[in-house]
């Protein structure tokens, strides 16, 4: 679920930039891109195992918000086109340099709503070969990267290593994901005869060390040959580029064409898995009233519309976004692994707010819609992409000392 094909465009990029700073950027990247998922799914079935059970221990309001914001950005927003414009950027550009975006995003879309509107298994069985295809294809990369480097990372000025990582991180929108996945992932468990629910975390954590330590080796190791790139490549190259040389660099012509080929195959099959999730979403937040024909007619047509843009373009326009998203739905997480099952829901509602107001000084900022002088620079960590850390504690810390109210229902 989170080995997307998209997700690997960020992690050679951030180790050009690092330079011999590359670990520290990695670093970053890992908390936010590969452990805070996991905690994410954790923290979902700790609340129940839906997105809006999790949301609901702020507000019932907030939880539709939470929701739909979440459903939007990993759908029709930002998710699925960046992973057309992916799929076509690396499978297609480097074969045909001449290729129009217009038709293939046609062609793409076209497929995807073919296999979403009318949902069968093939595209599990594909998917079941695409990703061990993929993480083979990567290590012979990476290895061979590794014991045959195109250079050694050289001194860059990057003045801020850890954060810039850490906020690249957002763009994988894998924690957004988590909370959203982790129903599934509990009727998957319960699917294999796991119905206790201690047994459940236990395979939840052990199912989620090996994902964590495969993500760490492949999106270090492409960080890692990112940055022996230093010398090679401008630090202006775009990122689906970057890839796409370094495998061209590693197997040569049979890097770059495998690596276009299995990736625009993946790509497809996470668009199709995200295409009807919004589908489904949707359909049962209305009570069935949006049919779900529609809705993922709808969202192809839109997805299909904002591909055409190009990956690098969908990349600035989800940053603010993501900017704004991500601090409120790290405090969802981090307070659910914290207290557990039945939370005072005042310290929710405090932390919560507290960054949501952050975070949209934070948005209003990057849009320039208004401007407050460093503001938020000045708020502690805020050098690091924490700014909203220290108001969520002490949004906690005020919550903690106020009544909860035992009417309310958070599970």
């Amino acid at each position: 679920m989170f080995f997307g094909a998209g997700n690997l465009i960020f992690p050679p990029f951030l180790g050009l930039l690092a330079g011999q700073k590359w670990n520290w950027s990695m670093f970053g990247f890992f908390i936010t891109g590969i452990g805070l998922p996991l905690l994410g799914i954790i923290a979902s079935a700790k609340a129940g195992g839906d997105v809006d059970k999790l949301g609901r221990r702020v507000s019932p309001l907030f939880s539709k918000f939470l929701g739909i914001t979440v459903v939007l950005a990993i759908g029709p927003l930002l998710a699925i086109p960046r992973t057309g414009a992916t799929a076509f950027e690396i499978g297609v550009l480097p074969l045909m340099p001449n290729g129009n975006p217009v038709i293939f995003s046609i062609i793409y879309f076209g497929i995807t709503l073919l296999l979403v509107i009318k949902p069968n298994d093939v595209i599990d069985k594909i998917g079941k070969v695409l990703t061990p295809a993929l993480l083979i294809l990567l290590i012979l990369i990476i290895v061979k990267g590794i014991f045959d480097p195109m250079g050694m990372p050289v001194p860059e000025d990057f003045a801020r290593p850890f954060s810039e990582g850490f906020i690249s991180g957002y763009q994988t929108m894998d924690a957004l994901a988590s909370i959203l996945f982790g129903g599934i992932i509990t009727t998957s468990l319960i699917q294999s005869g796991y119905n206790d629910e201690k047994e459940q975390m236990k395979m939840t954590k052990k199912a989620g060390l090996i994902a964590v330590s495969a993500l760490t080796l492949v999106y270090g190791g492409l960080g890692y040959l990112g940055a022996t790139g230093g010398s090679l490549f401008s630090k202006d190259i775009e990122k689906v580029d970057l890839i796409v040389n370094i495998a061209n660099n590693s197997l040569e012509s049979f890097g770059k064409i495998g690596l276009g080929i299995v990736v625009s195959l993946a790509c497809l099959t996470t668009t199709i898995g995200l295409t009807a999730t919004v589908g489904q979403y949707f359909n049962k937040i209305s009570n069935g009233k949006l049919k779900y024909e529609t809705l993922v007619i709808g969202t192809t047509i839109f997805s299909a519309f904002m591909s055409i843009r190009g990956v690098e373009s969908i990349i600035v326009f989800a940053e603010p976004i993501l900017v704004f998203m991500y601090p409120v739905v790290i405090v969802m997480i981090l307070l659910t692994m914290i207290l557990g099952k039945e939370p005072n829901k005042n310290i929710y509602k405090h932390a919560v707010y507290a960054t949501l107001i952050v975070s949209t000084l934070e948005l209003l900022n990057r849009f320039e819609i208004w401007k407050i002088t460093n503001i938020v620079e000045r708020l502690p960590l805020a050098s690091w992409g924490l700014a909203w850390l220290l108001p969520a504690i002490i949004g906690a810390v005020i919550g903690t000392f106020l009544p909860n109210k035992p009417d309310i229902q958070v599970n």
